[in-house]
């Protein structure tokens, strides 16, 4: 009977060990991944123009949640973005179903130069942190993306989308920007913007998930005035989702 007692006892202390050691190591696991997590968004948008364009105006979409919160709309207030030209106003514009970003300047572009163009890129960019974990799984439902959304479909994923590992889902939709200035018809404009959200934490290493999403204008010739057609594209669940649950 002692012998079977000391048997007995031995089991349970190999399983207190055990179920001890697997406890701890979920703690330390889930402690790593909270002290060390951290979220961001990075707004950028790039307009390139060969020619003059005069008296611009543009409307760009800003990234927001379905519920329309931005999180680049305090950077922005705050004229907190890098690359904005001296002339250049930048305003946030509501328009009771979004918030869209007015781009004034009396002037975008240069002259040709000895019988060339010159062409003129500026690139503004916003990065902010995110106080909540993104959902970068599914942005378009619960994160911040350029909006409308209108004729979203599932499409295969860019060439340059093989680079990202995870288990990743592509769509494309439609959207639109507005563009108001004058020019040559030589003149062209192109205009493209994006947003990314990441998550990015370390373990025993470091690792992330994301998305990003862009939007295209085909380039415009001549002078504009009024909505343009946009493409968006999205390419969610970049990365890792192997995490603790928060």
């Amino acid at each position: 009977m002692d012998k079977v007692i000391k048997v007995a006892l031995g089991l349970f202390i190999v399983i207190l060990v055990v179920f001890v050691s697997i406890v701890s190591y979920m703690i330390y696991v889930d402690t790593m991944y909270r002290d060390s997590l951290s979220s961001n968004y990075e707004y950028s948008c790039t307009i390139s123009t060969e020619g003059v364009l005069s008296n611009v105006t543009l409307f760009l979409p800003v990234p927001a949640d379905i519920q329309g919160n931005s999180p680049v709309i305090a950077q922005i207030s705050s004229q907190d973005i890098s690359g904005v030209p001296a002339n250049w106003n930048l305003t946030l514009f509501d328009t009771g179903k979004g918030t869209l970003l007015q781009v004034a300047a009396p002037v975008i572009g240069q002259s040709p130069a000895n019988g060339n163009a010159q062409p003129v890129t500026v690139s503004l960019t916003v990065n902010v942190s995110s106080p909540a974990l993104i959902d970068t799984a599914s942005p378009v439902a619960h994160a911040a993306v350029f909006r409308p959304v209108q004729n979203i479909q599932t499409v295969s994923c860019p060439a340059d989308a093989a680079a990202f590992a995870g288990n990743l889902s592509c769509y494309q939709y439609q959207t639109s920007i507005y563009a108001d200035y004058t020019a040559a018809p030589t003149a062209s404009l192109a205009i493209s913007a994006g947003v990314t959200g990441t998550n990015s934490w370390k373990i025993f290493s470091p690792a992330s998930n994301g998305y990003r999403n862009t939007i295209s204008v085909p380039t415009l010739h001549g002078e504009n005035h009024g909505w343009v057609n946009a493409v968006g594209g999205i390419v969610a669940g970049i990365g890792s989702y192997d995490v603790p649950s928060i």
